[in-house]
Order: C-alpha cells, then sequence, then structure tokens
C-alpha cells in the first residue's frame, strides 16, 4: 500500500514536472521570438516612429483648417461634382475602398465609396466602368514621403533627403505639358505639389467639357478666379466669394489683405498640401512593441515580423529589403507583376500601364511603380497600383511569389467594384508582360525580389503582423472626425463644400 502510494507521488510529481517543463520550454521560445525580433528592431535602427525630426501640422492649424475646406470643396471641380475627398476620404482610409475612382461625372457626387458609379454621359472614356486608371493612393501620413508621390513618382524630389518631405519648390520636379516634361513646382513640399494634379485631369476633378482651358495652368487659374472673383469671373454668388475670402483671411492669418493677392493656385495647393500633411496617424501597436511594450502584439504578429524581417538565407520574405525603415517604404520604383486591370495609362494608346516609363520614356522603366507605405495597410486597400487585389492577404501572396499569383489571378472572383468587368479583357495578356519585365529585372540583378513559398501559416503571421501597422485613430469614426468638416459649421453651404453619404 506504501508503495503504491509512493508511486503514486512520484508519478504525480513527474507529470507536475512535465507541466512546469513544458511552461518553462514555450516561455523560453517566446522569449527567444522577442529576443529575436528585438535584434532585428536593433539591427535595421527602428525607433518606431516615422516623424521624429519633422515638422508635422496639426489639424487645428488654421492653415489646416483652410486646406480641409478646399479639400472637400466642389467649387475646385469645373462641374462642381467633386472634391479631392472624393476620392480621399478619411472614413475610407484616406482613399475610396474601390479599385479605381470615379472622380468627374458621378451619378451622385455626394456619395463614396462602394456603389459610386459614373454616368453614361457618352463621352469617349465611358464604357461603363471607372474612368481613373489607376488606384487612389491614401492620403494619410502625407508628411512622411520624401522621395515622390503618385504611383510613378511623377512629382518627386530632386535630392530626397531625409524628413524634408520634398523640399522647397527648387527641390521637387513635376510635370509640364505632359507627364515627360520636367519642370520645378509651384509650391513647397510633395505633398502641396501633388494638389496641383487632381484638379487638372478630367477624370478626376476637371471633367470633360471646357475645351477654352487648354493646359492644366489654364485650368488651375480659371479656379482660383473662382473662388476670388478675379478677372471678372461669377461662377459663386457674391456671398459664396465673400466666404473664400473669410477663409484664406484666417487661414492665412492675413486679415486685411485682398482676395487677388491670397487666392491664388498657389495658395491653395499649399493649403490643401497641411491638411493632408496632418494626417499623421502612426500610434500602432508595432510602434508600441519597438519602444518596449513586449506585450503589445500577438505572438502570431511576432513570428510574422520576423519573416518580414529576415532575409531569403534566413527563410524569411526579405520585405525589409525594399519596405525599409519607421515609414515601411524606400520610395523607390519596382516592377512587381500586379495584375494590369482598367483602361491603363500610357503614350501609346494601349490598354497598357507603363508605370514609370510614361515619365522618362525608357522602357526599362516598364511597370515600375511606387514602394507603398504600409503603415495603415490594413485599412488602405484594395490594393496594387491597379487596385487588383481586394483582400490584404492577397496581395501578401502576391508580393511573396508574382508567378503563382498571377497563374491564378482571376478579376472576375477579386474584384468587387461595379462596372470594373468591362475592363478585364487585357488582364492577361498586358499582366504577363510585367511578370516578363520581372524575370528580366531579376536576371539583370535590377531587382532583389525572389519568389518565396511559405505555408498558409506563414502567410497567416505575416498577415497578422501587417495589421499591427494601423493606428486605432484610422478605425475609429469619433476619432478621424476632427478631420472632417462639420456640416452645421458656419459658411457650410457656401463653401460647396462635399457632405458625404455612403452605402
Amino acid at each position: 500500500m506504501k508503495i503504491v502510494m509512493y508511486s503514486a507521488v512520484v508519478l504525480t510529481l513527474l507529470i507536475l514536472s512535465g507541466c512546469g517543463g513544458d511552461s518553462r520550454s514555450i516561455s523560453s521560445a517566446t522569449n527567444s521570438v522577442d529576443d529575436k525580433l528585438r535584434a532585428k528592431i536593433d539591427g535595421f535602427g527602428l525607433s518606431g516612429d516615422p516623424s521624429k525630426n519633422r515638422d508635422i501640422p496639426a489639424i487645428t492649424d488654421a492653415k489646416a483648417q483652410l486646406g480641409m475646406k478646399l479639400f472637400y470643396t466642389k467649387a475646385l471641380s469645373l462641374d462642381f461634382d467633386a472634391a479631392c475627398v472624393s476620392c480621399h476620404h478619411p472614413l475610407l482610409g484616406g482613399g475610396d475602398k474601390l479599385s479605381f475612382p470615379i472622380g468627374a461625372e458621378a451619378m451622385d457626387p455626394n456619395l463614396l465609396g462602394p456603389g459610386r458609379l459614373h454616368k453614361n454621359t457618352g463621352n469617349s472614356l465611358f464604357d461603363g466602368g471607372p474612368t481613373v486608371p489607376r488606384n487612389a493612393p491614401t492620403t494619410f501620413n502625407a508628411a512622411l514621403f520624401d522621395v515622390g508621390m503618385f504611383w510613378d513618382n511623377r512629382v518627386e524630389s530632386k535630392t530626397g533627403e531625409p524628413g524634408a518631405n520634398g523640399g522647397s519648390a527648387d527641390d521637387i520636379l513635376m510635370p509640364g505639358t505632359s507627364d515627360s516634361e520636367r519642370t520645378e513646382s509651384l509650391v513647397g513640399n510633395l505633398p502641396a505639389t501633388q494638389a496641383l494634379f487632381p484638379i487638372t485631369s478630367a477624370e478626376e476633378m476637371r471633367s470633360f467639357g471646357h475645351a477654352e482651358l487648354q493646359n492644366g495652368d489654364a485650368v488651375r487659374h480659371y479656379l482660383a478666379d473662382r473662388l476670388s472673383g478675379a478677372n471678372g469671373n461669377t461662377d459663386l454668388s457674391d456671398a459664396a466669394r465673400a466666404a473664400w475670402l473669410e477663409a484664406f483671411r484666417e487661414g492665412l492669418n492675413a486679415p486685411d489683405a485682398n482676395a487677388s493677392t491670397l487666392i491664388t493656385i498657389e495658395n491653395i495647393a499649399s493649403a490643401i498640401g497641411e491638411y493632408e500633411r496632418s494626417q499623421l496617424f502612426i500610434d500602432n501597436p508595432w510602434k508600441s512593441y519597438v519602444e518596449g511594450n513586449t506585450d503589445a502584439i500577438s505572438e502570431e504578429a511576432k513570428k510574422g515580423a520576423l519573416l518580414f524581417y529576415s532575409g531569403y538565407d534566413e527563410g524569411g520574405a526579405n520585405c525589409v529589403q525594399c519596405h525599409s525603415g519607421d515609414f515601411f517604404s524606400d520610395g523607390a520604383l519596382y516592377v512587381m507583376a500586379v495584375p494590369q486591370i482598367g483602361r491603363g495609362k500610357n503614350h501609346d494608346g494601349s490598354t497598357e500601364d507603363y508605370g514609370r516609363a510614361n515619365i522618362t520614356l525608357k522602357s526599362e522603366d516598364n511597370y515600375k511603380f511606387r514602394n507603398m507605405s504600409l503603415l495603415n495597410i490594413s485599412e488602405t486597400g484594395p490594393w496594387g497600383h491597379s487596385g487588383a487585389f481586394t483582400s490584404l492577404r492577397s496581395i501578401v501572396k502576391h508580393m511573396l511569389n508574382p508567378d503563382e499569383s498571377v497563374h491564378n489571378y482571376n478579376p472576375y472572383t477579386e474584384l468587387k467594384q461595379r462596372g470594373i468587368e468591362v475592363q478585364c479583357n487585357d488582364v492577361e495578356v498586358n499582366t504577363a508582360h510585367a511578370l516578363e519585365q520581372l524575370h528580366i529585372n531579376r536576371q539583370k540583378g535590377i531587382s532583389p525580389h525572389q519568389n518565396v513559398d511559405f505555408s498558409d501559416e506563414q502567410v497567416d503571421q505575416l498577415v497578422a503582423f501587417l495589421e499591427t501597422l494601423s493606428d486605432p485613430c484610422v478605425q475609429s469614426a469619433d476619432c478621424l472626425r476632427q478631420w472632417i468638416p462639420d456640416p452645421r459649421s458656419p459658411n457650410f453651404e457656401l463653401l460647396q463644400q462635399l457632405n458625404a453619404t455612403f452605402q
């Protein structure tokens, strides 16, 4: 009896010891993941805060408030039917949740996001689908771009100086009479320079009429005259022009200046740029983890981070090669063979989108597109220059293995936007061209990318890590409310503010 009891006690102790051993083993493994990840963080010199040493406005600043009014006004579209916010709403991830935007000539100008449709106007670009040829990038964290803006970096800094947001007007190149003609910017910093262009795009804000305005500068100056009343422009009522003068006087701290002095295209673009630059959303769980909070992200996300920061020779995805630093982008352009959906953007009348080659006219730049920042990536889809992927997991799988992704890609099941099906006829052949260019770039050593074969579990881990890069504010309507004009505010109607609705 004593022997039996003794044996039972020993067995119990062994079981408890075994449980304790497993617990210590799990704890040790957990610590090992954290230790390895901390070594990566230190090795890549990460701080978690990409806004360090930058001059970034607050949304409460007077100029950012003026920029918000301009960002939301339909008075900057020639037909009063679109605004910057039509394709870049804070509640839609700083974009529009569509693969391709519908800017001018929407059936309902105030309906944004899924459900927004183009009028059947009979113009040459109407085919039942969207008219803008590329996905609308998010405006979030615009103050953190140093190299270029737009998918092809056609607005670009000459120096790319870290922290300068492109620099002054003399430091920035932008398109002149064509994308390939380069001229110096009219305004300082990249976001302000970028703001000069949607208002001149027929598909985005200009609309397809008004042949008398023969170039972009003519459109820009006409719109400035509209707000100020200069050169006899009477598009707006006296009350509306007075409201704009008041807004510019407040925003630019010039209480006694006149309309012709204040309401210029340079001041319009600069103020819009300040509004975009105020959209700083970087306080995410990953930042907290980098700053020392080990419990800020899940174990699955930590494993995904290790895959992200580990090289191919370590069994990792080597994402950090291009998505580097605390901004998660080097700002450079790469061929990644994202499926070529849509009507195309090109210089030869095809349905191809040649990317950077439209600027340089060099074949080696065919299908190169800007490397996107991954901050808030879970909230800024659809993904890719063509919005070809409508789930974060699908774009991750594409980046891991473009060959396999292209082989399996089906636009009719992946895409969600109504009317886009009519623009999928050339997807297979055009995407094959882009994939061939990727293969050529690999062979020449131009592209650092290699295919990797990850398990579903590893893909899930990468996705879990990427989800930690989103600031909770961009997931909260209450938090984002300060970047949205209040319809009850004075002069809301006089300033032609777009009052967005969503399906």
